[in-house]
């Protein structure tokens, strides 16, 4: 299995963080997947993950890993099928989409407004450490890459009670 995206816009990166790892390579992208997956449809606050530019504004992720030409949604199944494949080997590189909703109605979710689409990039060079890149394929960018990059570290982080993924100086 190959999760490196051929298309990938490597010259046009908006975002890049270069992060120490306290846990091995392969234990990090297990744990990347299944958090991608958690937090696949789930509703967030604007709050929660940037200073909001539209107010009272509730946000929805979708995302997807790539089998090198397309990307699959990351559900139970797609989850499965690359915790087996991270039995076999560890990847160099994972890329995701994302397409992050926004809605401006709490309750009903009925003003959609424009969504935001991702290019997102995990490089894993040797051991311990990793480079985040971000793209910015289209949409308004009412949550900025930069905001991106730092709500994901913080939910990797959120998930142990010492920091996974530490930023550090450039490669």
């Amino acid at each position: 299995m190959r999760v490196a995206y051929e298309y990938f816009p490597e010259p046009l990166i908006h975002e890049k963080k270069v992060l120490t790892a306290a846990l091995s390579n392969k234990k990090l992208q297990k744990k990347l997947v299944q958090l991608l997956q958690n937090i696949n449809r789930k509703t967030f606050t604007f709050e929660e993950i940037s200073n909001p530019t539209v107010p009272g504004c509730t946000v929805i992720f979708e995302l997807g890993i790539t089998d090198t030409m397309n990307f699959n949604y990351i559900d139970e199944e797609e989850t499965k099928k690359v915790l087996a494949a991270l039995k076999k080997e560890t990847f160099r590189i994972m890329d995701f989409f994302c397409a992050i909703r926004y809605y401006t109605d709490y309750a009903s979710l009925k003003k959609p407004l424009k969504f935001d689409y991702y290019l997102i990039r995990f490089i894993f060079p040797n051991e311990n450490l990793v480079e985040l890149q971000i793209y910015h394929e289209r949409g308004p960018r009412y949550i900025p890459p930069k905001a991106l990059a730092a709500f994901l570290l913080d939910k990797v982080n959120e998930t142990s009670t010492r920091a996974i993924l530490k930023e550090t100086e450039e490669l």
